[in-house]
């Protein structure tokens, strides 16, 4: 309790000073207020267009997400058990952890629509970050655990669940943790430079063009809070079947 209480109050101090350096500023073009920025959003709510764009950008970021997830996971599992997939891999993880995400973004819009521009980023961001970490967790396994339940003749299963499962899920959950929020922000990112009909990327390019700075600190905020949303679910859900597993 008492640390939720401190947070709100850094929270609600840092808002202070982002109202009293807009107000002394006094350029809006420049700076505006927390206070316009909600009101700004209460407008945009009610809007139909305000909706289909996140549903868009979200669908669009988390299935690139999904094909992160799955992709990182595997290809963990498969260099885990054979040891030249692990070096045939290596340099291609370190450049995609590498490489800047603009450039990758320019070069995909050779071959892609940029309607699908955040899906392959998201995919590109998330597979090096699956991969690293549950490649970790497969390294740390602890082989007295395998050669125990060897010994007592665990079923396959229950092995599976005991041994591999429950060693694996804490580094998953760390890995997709910290893919789903850089996936959010590489996704809209290319979605400002591919400008996809109807996406967030969009609307924040036209609030730049327009100088619409109420416009672009609402969407900033909507993103903020959407990118924070997924990544609560998906860890609760997580953690849900990390709580299954050890009951098992």
């Amino acid at each position: 309790m008492k640390k939720r209480v401190i947070t709100v109050l850094c929270v609600l101090f840092w808002l202070t000073v982002w109202q009293l350096g807009a107000m002394a500023l006094n350029q809006k073009i420049l700076l505006v207020t927390p206070v316009a920025v909600v009101k700004r959003l209460v407008e945009l709510v009610p809007k139909a267009d305000f909706r289909n764009s996140i549903a868009f950008s979200a669908g669009k970021i988390l299935l690139g997400f999904a094909m992160g997830l799955a992709a990182g996971t595997g290809l963990a599992l498969l260099s885990g058990k054979i040891s030249f997939v692990r070096q045939l891999l290596s340099p291609l993880v370190s450049v995609l952890k590498s490489i800047p995400v603009a450039s990758f973004t320019i070069l995909a819009l050779i071959w892609i629509s940029s309607r699908n521009l955040s899906v392959l980023v998201s995919f590109l961001i998330c597979v090096p970050i699956v991969y690293t970490n549950m490649l970790e967790g497969l390294d740390n396994l602890d082989p007295k655990l395998k050669i125990m339940a060897e010994l007592f003749h665990i079923p396959p299963w229950r092995r599976f669940v005991g041994v591999y499962l429950s060693q694996l899920l804490p580094y998953f959950r760390s890995a997709s943790g910290l893919a789903i929020g850089l996936c959010w922000k590489s996704g809209v990112a290319a979605e400002v430079i591919g400008i996809p009909n109807g996406s967030i990327g969009e609307k924040l390019y036209m609030s730049k063009v327009y100088l619409e700075t109420a416009d672009l600190f609402a969407w900033t905020l909507v993103i903020i809070l959407v990118s924070r949303l997924c990544e609560g679910i998906f860890t609760a859900l997580v953690k849900l079947l990390v709580k299954r597993v050890e009951r098992m």
